[in-house]
């Protein structure tokens, strides 16, 4: 190989991380990540990678597939904390706990919600998410009476995703057939991969084949044809429905 041609090999490599690296720069400065602007500028290599995996690539995977509606923004978070020093009431409380579990900082958003209840117990909103929060940190017990007095306020609440909620507790307390009856509740009024999916888990547990092919295949059918930003939203369900549609 001539000298030429190995030197043009050897800056590809460089090449494709200088522009990954100002790629993560841009970033941060678009979401006013001072901190990381200036460790990838004087550190770069790692520190770059780090921001990618940490900041970058959105929640953690203790609520990956499990989002609460909403958006998560860090600048937010400045804000309702100022807020927060000011005026001190349940609202911004409550959306700050959103935001933490957005992140997957599920501790500081039980904190954040238990405030929030504290000034409006009767808040049928607080009451769900800090159920859902208490679900993700394995404590569905406690998550139970909360879900269900937001239901029993609302059997519809926030679109069925308290309803979702309520399913996987009784999964998680053992109460299969209890969440069948949930999952099948909320399949009939809206198409949730979240739901579907784990809805044919337990009907394959059960040996009833068909009736998760039939759920599964409508979640591959809604991949296929679904608008690209619900794809990207649920697809930790579709990757699961294409592993389980060979057992079904």
């Amino acid at each position: 190989m001539y000298e030429g041609e190995h030197s043009w090999f050897a800056s590809v490599p460089v090449l494709i991380f200088g522009g990954f690296h100002i790629w993560m720069m841009i970033d941060a400065v678009r979401k006013q990540e001072w901190m990381w602007l200036a460790l990838m500028f004087f550190l770069p290599g790692l520190t770059t990678i780090w921001y990618f995996f940490y900041m970058y690539r959105g929640a953690p995977s203790s609520t990956r597939g499990f989002e609460l509606p909403g958006a998560y923004d860090r600048r937010r978070i400045k804000e309702l904390q100022a807020q927060i020093h000011h005026l001190d009431n349940a609202h911004h409380h409550f959306q700050l706990g959103d935001l933490y579990f957005q992140q997957g900082k599920l501790d500081q958003a039980e904190a954040s919600y238990r405030a929030a209840l504290e000034r409006d117990p009767e808040d049928p909103d607080i009451r769900a998410h800090l159920g859902q929060c208490l679900l993700r940190l394995n404590r569905p017990g406690e998550a139970r009476p909360l879900i269900e007095g937001a239901i029993a306020q609302n059997p519809r609440h926030e679109y069925g995703y308290t309803m979702m909620a309520l399913a996987e507790t009784l999964m998680a307390v053992g109460e299969i057939d209890a969440s069948i009856g949930v999952w099948q509740r909320v399949t009939a009024n809206n198409s949730y991969p979240r739901a579907k999916v784990q809805l044919a888990e337990l009907y394959l547990d059960k040996g009833q084949k068909d009736l998760a092919r039939a759920e599964l295949l409508d979640v591959l059918n809604d991949d296929a044809h679904g608008p690209a930003f619900q794809r990207k939203r649920d697809r930790i369900w579709f990757r699961r429905a294409k592993r389980l549609v060979s057992r079904a």
